[in-house]
Protein backbone atom coordinates (compact mmCIF):
# COMPACT_ATOMS: atom_id res chain seq x y z
CA UNK A 1 0.00 0.00 0.00
CA UNK A 2 1.78 2.97 -1.07
CA UNK A 3 -0.57 6.09 0.17
CA UNK A 4 -4.00 5.79 1.86
CA UNK A 5 -5.79 8.79 3.08
CA UNK A 6 -8.43 8.57 6.55
CA UNK A 7 -11.59 10.49 7.41
CA UNK A 8 -13.07 8.27 9.93
CA UNK A 9 -11.52 6.07 12.77
CA UNK A 10 -12.70 2.79 10.69
CA UNK A 11 -10.13 3.99 8.48
CA UNK A 12 -7.47 4.03 10.34
CA UNK A 13 -7.63 0.51 11.62
CA UNK A 14 -8.54 -0.80 8.10
CA UNK A 15 -5.19 0.85 6.70
CA UNK A 16 -2.81 0.07 9.94
CA UNK A 17 -4.33 -3.55 9.46
CA UNK A 18 -3.45 -3.64 5.81
CA UNK A 19 -0.03 -2.10 6.89
CA UNK A 20 0.82 -4.75 9.40
CA UNK A 21 -0.11 -7.10 7.03
CA UNK A 22 2.56 -6.59 4.35
CA UNK A 23 5.70 -8.38 5.19
CA UNK A 24 8.40 -5.35 6.29
CA UNK A 25 5.71 -3.01 6.85
CA UNK A 26 5.86 0.46 8.38
CA UNK A 27 4.12 3.41 8.74
CA UNK A 28 4.36 6.78 7.71
CA UNK A 29 2.37 9.66 8.74
CA UNK A 30 1.72 13.58 7.65
CA UNK A 31 0.14 15.77 10.42
CA UNK A 32 -3.36 16.92 9.42
CA UNK A 33 -6.38 17.30 12.32
CA UNK A 34 -7.76 14.30 11.60
CA UNK A 35 -5.00 12.13 12.87
CA UNK A 36 -3.60 14.64 15.42
CA UNK A 37 -6.92 14.04 17.19
CA UNK A 38 -7.11 10.51 16.64
CA UNK A 39 -3.33 10.15 17.80
CA UNK A 40 -4.13 7.63 20.34
CA UNK A 41 -5.71 5.49 18.12
CA UNK A 42 -2.74 5.48 15.25
CA UNK A 43 -0.14 4.88 17.65
CA UNK A 44 -2.29 2.45 19.84
CA UNK A 45 -2.98 0.35 16.30
CA UNK A 46 0.49 0.77 15.08
CA UNK A 47 1.60 -0.76 18.88
CA UNK A 48 -0.96 -3.61 18.75
CA UNK A 49 -0.11 -4.73 15.35
CA UNK A 50 3.98 -4.31 15.88
CA UNK A 51 4.29 -2.03 13.11
CA UNK A 52 7.18 0.66 13.23
CA UNK A 53 6.00 3.91 12.30
CA UNK A 54 7.21 7.79 11.82
CA UNK A 55 4.81 10.70 12.60
CA UNK A 56 4.81 14.19 11.61
CA UNK A 57 4.58 15.94 14.37
CA UNK A 58 6.15 15.27 17.64
CA UNK A 59 2.50 15.48 19.51
CA UNK A 60 2.38 11.81 18.40
CA UNK A 61 5.25 10.70 21.03
CA UNK A 62 3.14 11.51 24.08
CA UNK A 63 0.84 8.67 23.30
CA UNK A 64 4.15 6.44 22.59
CA UNK A 65 4.77 6.96 19.31
CA UNK A 66 7.93 5.52 18.16
CA UNK A 67 9.70 8.44 16.11
CA UNK A 68 8.85 11.77 15.39
CA UNK A 69 10.34 14.11 12.24
CA UNK A 70 8.57 17.37 12.46
CA UNK A 71 9.86 20.95 11.45
CA UNK A 72 11.22 22.82 14.59
CA UNK A 73 7.74 25.42 15.06
CA UNK A 74 9.68 27.84 17.56
CA UNK A 75 12.20 28.48 14.29
CA UNK A 76 9.60 29.23 12.09
CA UNK A 77 7.76 31.51 14.14
CA UNK A 78 11.27 33.16 15.37
CA UNK A 79 11.63 33.58 11.22
CA UNK A 80 7.93 34.46 10.76
CA UNK A 81 8.68 37.38 13.15
CA UNK A 82 11.37 38.64 11.20
CA UNK A 83 8.61 38.85 7.87
CA UNK A 84 6.54 40.81 10.06
CA UNK A 85 9.10 43.60 10.98
CA UNK A 86 10.25 43.61 7.59
CA UNK A 87 6.66 44.41 6.67
CA UNK A 88 6.61 47.17 9.39
CA UNK A 89 9.22 48.48 7.88
CA UNK A 90 8.09 49.09 4.54
CA UNK A 91 8.64 45.55 2.98
CA UNK A 92 5.98 44.53 0.82
CA UNK A 93 4.66 40.99 1.26
CA UNK A 94 5.04 39.86 -2.39
CA UNK A 95 8.88 40.92 -3.13
CA UNK A 96 9.21 38.44 0.18
CA UNK A 97 10.55 35.07 -0.58
CA UNK A 98 8.77 31.92 0.95
CA UNK A 99 10.82 30.26 3.49
CA UNK A 100 11.00 26.31 3.72
CA UNK A 101 12.04 25.23 7.16
CA UNK A 102 15.13 25.42 8.26
CA UNK A 103 15.49 22.92 11.28
CA UNK A 104 13.97 19.62 12.06
CA UNK A 105 13.37 17.89 15.10
CA UNK A 106 14.13 14.02 15.41
CA UNK A 107 12.49 12.25 18.36
CA UNK A 108 12.46 8.71 19.45
CA UNK A 109 10.93 6.67 21.66
CA UNK A 110 13.49 3.44 23.03
CA UNK A 111 10.70 2.17 25.06
CA UNK A 112 8.07 1.47 22.34
CA UNK A 113 11.49 0.30 19.95
CA UNK A 114 12.22 -2.49 22.36
CA UNK A 115 8.52 -3.26 22.81
CA UNK A 116 8.36 -3.85 19.28
CA UNK A 117 12.11 -5.76 19.20
CA UNK A 118 13.35 -3.14 17.08
CA UNK A 119 17.40 -2.10 18.13
CA UNK A 120 18.07 1.11 16.92
CA UNK A 121 21.19 1.99 15.62
CA UNK A 122 23.09 4.37 18.04
CA UNK A 123 24.21 6.57 14.61
CA UNK A 124 20.38 7.28 14.55
CA UNK A 125 19.90 7.96 18.53
CA UNK A 126 22.66 10.34 18.93
CA UNK A 127 20.73 12.48 16.01
CA UNK A 128 18.01 12.38 17.56
CA UNK A 129 16.84 15.85 19.65
CA UNK A 130 14.61 13.74 22.26
CA UNK A 131 15.13 10.80 23.21
CA UNK A 132 12.64 8.86 25.65
CA UNK A 133 13.82 5.93 27.63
Amino acid sequence: MAAASCSKPEDIENVVGSLARESGGGLITITDTFLVEHRDLVVGLAARNRLPAIYGSGIFMASGGLMAYSADYPDIYHRAAGYVDRILHGARPADLPVQEPAKFNLSINLKTARALGLNLPQSLISQANDVTE
